[in-house]
């Protein structure tokens, strides 16, 4: 064999050996984030909706939605640690160009994550969780033979339907919005034009999504945060809190043991029951706060508040600085790459320590985005529930996840938080490309943070000045509700000679 055969045999293997180690990576980190998100769903999941009691078929439809739903929660981290992996990638490689151990880290390997995030994503929102739905809610045609296979011929027929009626849309629209002839060819490509074009309308909602909620969840991270860390005794004061909780408890179990539920009018004491146990269980909660060192009373909280405004204010000085690049550089644009090149340049001009603040921003944005998007009126009826969250509900969840998500690299690569250029199909939508729409989705998020953040620091202040003044005197304070209530830490109506929640005199 002569020399360049060789030399041309040996580049052919070194490319096989190099796309199976690619795609065993890709499966091992895939099947790491299947497990994990088996495991967050689990611990949600409403155990009677999987148990074969009742009906077996229903409970091995509904294992079977489950595990779409486990793929498209897997295809949502994915998305989340999509940008910050492939930063901390280049600066591995920046740091260390010439080691033997992270040869496998290379420009192939993210690429390939980005193009099967892509893949997954669209594969998740338009075929596998509609057929979720679909499918734990069919029952069969009328006439034919009960069984699962039953169920996902109906189940096909409806997608089948459901993506005709997509797709007429978007032929439509696409239609409207291009009348060239150019436009008119592409609409028989489906491949190359509808799905792209349809990702993009969807990537386009979850970025609003994302601008609606996340200043929303910059405002209220500071709420979420203050109730699961123990604040300091100057800012609440957990011994009263504590009294006013066990008294309560005592007046419910007396009420209970009696088998009175009040002297004028008779309670259902199932219902004194649940009240019982909750307040029980905020009692518990109570007691673990209030044997919380001096350490993490006096110093976690302050520490845990400046981190999050430090956070904050980073993200909106970012955004800031990125609107003036884009009045002055056309560079500042969001656009697609095709060939990652890692390892060259760093994304940032402040070398690892900038790369890091980037993604320890991209981080807090996203957990912002989710506290908001499950704090909004709109969608505080999917927040899931321990043990008790049904499968529709789950699959909600995921779907909005999964749209929150995969907007996340758009989403950092539209504000400046990175410079790292969108990889394969994410820098293909048509809307990154109109200067208008970036510049003025930019100040929308600047706007809206400032404003979040101005209105939660009046509304404390305004609460604090109230407490100050005395204007809440007509709210209990643990002395009890008047003479001979049983409930001291309830409040009385001035109008009246009963308390105002359990109408006990």
């Amino acid at each position: 064999m002569a020399p360049a055969e060789q030399d041309a045999l040996a580049a052919r293997e070194q490319l096989f050996h190099e796309r199976v180690r690619e795609c065993i990576i890709c499966a091992l980190l895939f099947a790491s984030l299947y497990v994990l998100c088996h495991f967050i769903i689990t611990h949600f999941k409403k155990h009677t909706d999987f148990t074969a009691v009742h009906d077996d078929e229903d409970a091995a439809v509904n294992r079977i939605a489950l595990g779409l739903c486990t793929f498209t929660l897997a295809v949502a981290l994915g998305a989340v640690l999509l940008l910050p992996f492939s930063i901390i990638s280049n600066e591995v490689l920046l740091s260390f160009p010439q080691n033997y151990y992270i040869q496998w880290l290379n420009g192939s390997l993210i690429h390939g994550l980005w193009n099967l995030v892509f893949l997954f994503s669209n594969l998740s929102l338009v075929f596998l969780m509609p057929f979720a739905y679909f499918f734990t809610e069919s029952e069969g045609f009328a006439g034919s033979k009960k069984g699962i296979m039953a169920r996902v011929y109906e189940t096909s027929v409806v997608l089948l339907l459901l993506t005709l009626l997509v797709l007429g849309m978007v032929w439509v629209a696409s239609a409207i919005v291009g009348n060239d002839a150019a436009s008119r060819q592409s609409l028989y490509d489906l491949w190359e034009y509808y799905l792209p074009y349809l990702y993009s309308c969807i990537s386009l909602f979850g970025v609003l999504l994302l601008l609606l909620c996340t200043p929303f969840g910059l405002s209220t991270m500071f709420t979420v945060t203050g109730k699961l860390l123990v604040k300091p005794r100057l800012l609440e004061d957990l011994d009263e809190q504590l009294s006013c909780t066990r008294l309560e408890e005592a007046a419910v179990s007396r009420r209970i043991s009696s088998g009175k539920a009040s002297c004028w009018l008779n309670l259902n004491v199932e219902l004194l029951r649940e009240q019982f146990f909750t307040i029980r269980s905020k009692r518990r909660k109570l007691e673990l706060r209030h044997r919380a060192s001096p350490w993490q009373r006096n110093l976690g909280y302050p520490l845990a508040m400046l981190g999050l405004l430090a956070l904050t204010g980073i993200s909106v000085l970012v955004v800031c600085f990125h609107v003036l690049e884009l009045l002055l550089d056309d560079a500042a644009m969001p656009r697609g790459i095709q060939d990652a090149s890692l390892g060259q340049v760093s994304f940032s001009i402040f070398g690892s320590f900038g790369a890091a603040l980037q993604v320890v921003l991209i981080f807090y944005l996203m957990v912002s985005s989710v506290v908001g998007f499950y704090s909004s009126p709109l969608f505080t009826r999917l927040l899931p529930e321990r043990q008790d969250t049904p499968l529709t509900k789950i699959i909600g969840n995921c779907v909005s996840l999964l749209v929150l998500s995969s907007a996340l690299p758009v989403f950092s690569r539209t504000l400046g938080i990175t410079r790292f250029d969108l990889l394969g199909d994410f820098g293909r939508f048509n809307w990154l490309g109109n200067f208008y729409i970036v510049f003025l989705y930019n100040m929308g998020f600047a706007g809206l943070t400032t404003l979040c953040l101005v209105k939660k620091v009046s509304w404390a202040v305004q609460a604090e000045l109230i407490r100050a003044f005395g204007e809440d005197g007509d709210i209990g304070t643990g002395a009890g509700g008047g003479e001979g209530c049983p409930c001291p830490w309830l409040s009385r109506s001035p109008s009246a000679q009963v308390c105002t929640s359990c109408r006990c005199p």
